[in-house]
């Protein structure tokens, strides 16, 4: 056992000198294999942290610009209308007769405010009657 010990450490010791010297000699490419391990930060980067934080800057805002009349959905998939908003939640109508707070976080999106989006639907809708109207009598004419 005693001399399986020192032929380990014998070759240990004559494989140091030639080590040193590479390593000496190899003093530039110590940059070079630093590299590839900065090219997968950026790529993380670029791919995971930039798109995860501007969709929390979103959400903030989102969630910030919260008000009463408007159509969410929260993360548990319940529909409604913000009745009430508070500090750190939010009455929201289910139903005729059903009212549930939610804390701010529980909300996922905004569908839309309830004002704008009877607006929006009017507005369409009258622009397709007239784009059928449009149609059925332009098809007639010819």
């Amino acid at each position: 056992m005693n001399s399986a010990f020192f032929s380990f450490h014998q070759a240990l010791l004559m494989a140091a000198p030639d080590a040193a010297a590479g390593g000496a000699a190899g003093g530039g490419n110590a940059l070079v294999s630093f590299v590839p391990f900065i090219l997968i930060i950026a790529i993380f980067y670029f791919l995971i942290i930039r798109p995860q934080n501007k969709k929390q800057k979103e959400s903030q805002k989102m969630l910030s610009a919260l008000k009463k009349g408007d159509r969410i959905v929260t993360i548990g998939g319940i529909h409604g209308t913000i009745q009430k908003v508070k500090e750190a939640s939010i009455i929201v109508k289910v139903d005729e007769n059903t009212k549930m707070e939610f804390s701010r976080s529980a909300i996922s999106s905004v569908e839309a405010a309830a004002k704008e989006a009877a607006t929006d639907n009017d507005a369409d809708e009258a622009g397709e009657s007239e784009e059928k109207t449009g149609e059925k009598g332009g098809g007639e004419k010819t």
